[in-house]
């Protein structure tokens, strides 16, 4: 199937553009962002070499009403959606940290624990944890938001105030933000008969100098989910959670010897694995939203967003 792997628009009024990992970043006069979700698939800060169809549309779409259901607590970036894979709204300055939560021991935090460590970006972890088992209480560990291609590096609330990355006055708003979206995150999950197990969160200033939030939130790029109906059943057992998350791609390269590490070699991935892929997508879009997935018209995308976009701009 046809899939967006990258852009080249040109949009009125453009100044410059951004590619990220996932999403390139079309920056317009009068402080304007323009987001376009791209289908390409990152995992250990290495982007795919295959597209996976409809997932920029799931992403942005999630995103969008994630955005607009927590709103109440943090005001953010998001101004409209003219397209089912672009998101518009306000230029801010990011944040140089991404702010991760966790309220299970799983993926990178498990994969510390395991190794024997048992602290995580200067937070303790008690002894006899088991994977995906929950925490007393979820646990804030930040990263460096890495420069394109670099990896994204833990960094502790201590080293982030003294090295003066983020004033220890902004920091504190951003924990609380982080808490109180977490919370309104998990609840939804809990609706949906998920369990929000960690994700990740990322602030900007906006040009009044107010904090916002910014990017995608509850999406299976950011966030991890399990199902709440098999959790305990599948703990109990010692038994792998069925997520719905970007982890079962992980796993799998993890599995065919890639990590992203220097001298590794991207695994193949056939039409069947992708189409498993997108598959997997399109299921926690339902379960997340509670809505039937619509799949859009995959054969001339570029021309659908340029379009879309152009007429939302004039």
């Amino acid at each position: 199937m046809n899939t967006l792997i990258d852009t080249d628009f040109n949009f009125p009024n453009q100044l410059s553009k951004y590619s990220g990992k996932v999403r390139e970043v079309y920056k317009l006069k009068n402080n304007t962002l323009v987001m376009i979700s791209t289908d390409r698939l990152s995992a250990f800060d290495v982007i795919l070499p295959k597209g996976i169809p409809y997932k920029g549309q799931i992403l942005n779409q999630i995103a969008c009403k994630m955005l607009k259901a927590t709103s109440h607590i943090v005001p953010n970036w998001l101004k409209d959606s003219p397209d089912p894979n672009v998101s518009i709204g306000e230029a801010c300055v990011p944040f140089k940290v991404e702010m991760v939560i966790r309220g299970y021991l799983s993926g990178h935090a498990a994969r510390l624990y395991n190794s024997g460590k048992r602290s995580i970006c200067g937070v303790k972890m008690n002894d006899n944890l088991k994977e995906n088992d929950k925490f007393h209480k979820p646990i804030i560990t930040p990263t460096t938001k890495a420069d394109n291609g670099a990896h994204d590096e833990d960094i502790s609330r201590e080293e982030i105030i003294s090295k003066n990355i983020v004033s220890e006055s902004d920091y504190i708003k951003l924990e609380m933000y982080t808490r109180e979206l977490f919370k309104e995150g998990s609840k939804i999950a809990n609706e949906r008969g998920l369990i929000l197990v960690d994700t990740k969160y990322e602030f900007g200033k906006n040009s009044k100098g107010k904090i916002v939030l910014i990017d995608e939130i509850h999406t299976p790029d950011s966030s991890r989910y399990f199902y709440k109906d098999t959790y305990a059943e599948l703990q109990n057992s010692n038994l792998p959670q069925k997520q719905l998350s970007k982890e079962f791609v992980r796993q799998w390269l993890i599995s065919n010897g890639f990590q992203g590490k220097e001298g590794q070699k991207i695994p193949e991935m056939t039409d069947q694995y992708i189409s498993t892929i997108s598959e997997r997508y399109i299921e926690l879009y339902e379960q997340i939203t509670g809505e039937k997935f619509a799949k859009v018209d995959l054969s001339e995308i570029k021309n659908r967003i340029n379009n879309n976009v152009v007429s939302y701009l004039s």
